[in-house]
């Protein structure tokens, strides 16, 4: 089973995936420190032009600070982590270099997982929040007691045509989507890209094996698969002849070893073959002497 620290690399790769067409106009930082103290966020992305228009979906509530909160396959989303990351919202603006130089209009929070969270949505609107689908998937969270403009990411009602990199982070893959995926992938030119791409195919194909295997009777995807992966296929095959070697050389010290061994029996049974005919040798010569002593 993956752990969810293996989750977080990936959505971060497909979040700056999603967002690659701004990408002169965004900067990531994966697990932001909120000061000296061990408090981080799971992805923050500042908006370096204030005019900059965000061409995906999940980026069009952007503004100059953007905190986002990912949940792995399986994790929950209570509703104390929605205050929990809205105190690190609290904690992020108030660490600003002087007195209001980070705006709250200016900070946005997006929560972004697999399932829908019925059971936080319900709670929030007893509390008087409104939720509205802005976009397929995409709830928007608006009135007075949401302090920053807030969205939840619904990866698994995403338009998978739009959200290809997000949607195959699951455990239950959609194959139509990993084909865009691997399609979409193959177009990539920048080692930025490609980084992200490993780090969401690794998660992908080890939470769905079955799947992958599959693909890898299509000639042409398992073809694009080796191409999108080689860098982390090469580590593999790395890894496997070193160990190879590793054994090789063992399997012949042990053959040395063994070699040794048999040399011994061998010079052993040959002294011992020696000894048995001197003697023999020597009973004769004693059988010789007795019977001219008669």
């Amino acid at each position: 089973m993956l752990m969810k620290k293996h989750w977080h690399p990936a959505f971060c790769g497909a979040t700056e995936w999603e967002l690659k067409q701004n990408r002169d106009d965004l900067s990531f930082e994966d697990e932001h420190n909120l000061g000296k103290e061990p408090l981080r966020v799971d992805m923050l992305v500042i908006k370096k032009h204030s005019d900059a228009k965000i061409e995906n979906e999940i980026g069009r509530i952007f503004k100059a600070h953007n905190i986002v909160e990912f949940k792995g396959a399986g994790d929950n989303l209570s509703i104390d982590d929605y205050y929990k990351v809205m105190g690190y919202a609290c904690i992020y603006k108030s660490l600003g270099k002087g007195v209001d130089s980070i705006p709250a209009k200016e900070i946005t929070v997006t929560f972004l997982r697999e399932a829908y969270p019925e059971k936080l949505f319900k709670i929030l609107r007893s509390e008087g929040i409104e939720l509205e689908e802005r976009y397929r998937g995409i709830y928007y969270a608006t009135g007075s007691q949401v302090m920053f403009d807030t969205q939840f990411i619904v990866t698994s009602r995403l338009d998978g045509e739009k959200h290809s990199g997000l949607k195959i982070l699951s455990r239950n893959a959609d194959i139509a989507n990993v084909r865009r995926f691997l399609q979409e992938a193959k177009l990539a030119n920048t080692p930025g890209d490609r980084q992200n791409i490993d780090a969401i195919l690794q998660v992908s194909v080890s939470a769905n094996e079955k799947l992958y295997s599959k693909l890898r009777e299509d000639q042409n995807m398992c073809q694009a698969l080796r191409e999108l992966m080689k860098d982390e296929i090469d580590k593999e095959v790395e890894a496997k002849e070193a160990i190879a070697r590793e054994e090789g050389r063992e399997e012949g010290r042990e053959e040395g070893r063994e070699e040794g061994r048999e040399e011994g029996r061998e010079e052993g049974r040959a002294e011992r073959k020696k000894l048995e005919e001197r003697i023999k040798s020597l009973e004769s010569e004693l059988k010789k002497v007795k019977v001219a002593m008669l």
